[in-house]
């Protein structure tokens, strides 16, 4: 049977790592980056789009508007009335649905937990750590300037939030949107990653 692994992850908590160790100890294939190439080839637009969209997210009011949709609905839903971000995010999200058809993967962020939502063989983790850990793995492993640290990680999990929240009409973060959260500075990237095996394996 087929097992989809979606990762939603605090930025600086590890997730992403997470994911392509579980992905290679599990020997399925690992989605982050892959998915906007992938969605690129198959949409027509170009990777910069895709990658342009969950930026933007920086605020959750001025991000609905300028998605070109009302927050509340539209009664008009035609392809043509929606927004270049709203044709993106369906056009990856396509892709994800794609991918989970295929075979067993790992898939890291991108609301896949909720496109896939009606998959029953998709296991959704949140990976979660102390801001401090998160500073201390952003600057020295992602290069972050040590200035501003801890509110440039803040911005990036807001806009993550409000992309998420606004596509996937759920709250980002909430538990009961997933299976398993897992703190990875309490247990560690490699200790995580044999948690979220143990509890697939075990899975029904």
């Amino acid at each position: 049977m087929n097992k989809i692994i979606t990762i939603s992850r605090q930025y600086g908590s590890g997730g992403r790592e997470i994911g392509e160790k579980l992905a290679k100890k599990l020997g399925i294939p690992f989605y982050d980056n892959e998915l906007i190439t992938r969605a690129a080839k198959e949409s027509g637009f170009t990777e910069s789009v895709f990658e342009r969209a969950e930026s933007k997210a920086t605020n959750s009011l001025l991000y609905s508007i300028a998605m070109g949709m009302s927050a509340y609905g539209s009664q008009d839903l035609g392809f043509n009335n929606l927004s270049l971000d709203e044709r993106i995010y369906l056009a990856q999200a396509e892709v994800i649905r794609k991918v989970a058809t295929e075979g067993s993967c790992v898939i890291v962020g991108r609301c896949a937990d909720y496109i896939l939502k009606e998959n029953p063989n998709v296991v959704n983790v949140f990976v979660w750590a102390d801001i401090n850990s998160r500073v201390e793995r952003a600057t020295t492993m992602y290069n972050m300037p040590t200035k501003k640290a801890e509110e440039n990680i803040l911005k990036i999990d807001k806009r993550r939030a409000n992309y998420y929240n606004y596509h996937a009409n759920e709250k980002w973060g909430k538990a009961e949107n997933y299976h398993l959260s897992i703190k990875s500075d309490y247990v560690g990237i490699d200790n995580a990653v044999e948690v979220i095996k143990l509890y697939v394996e075990k899975g029904v």
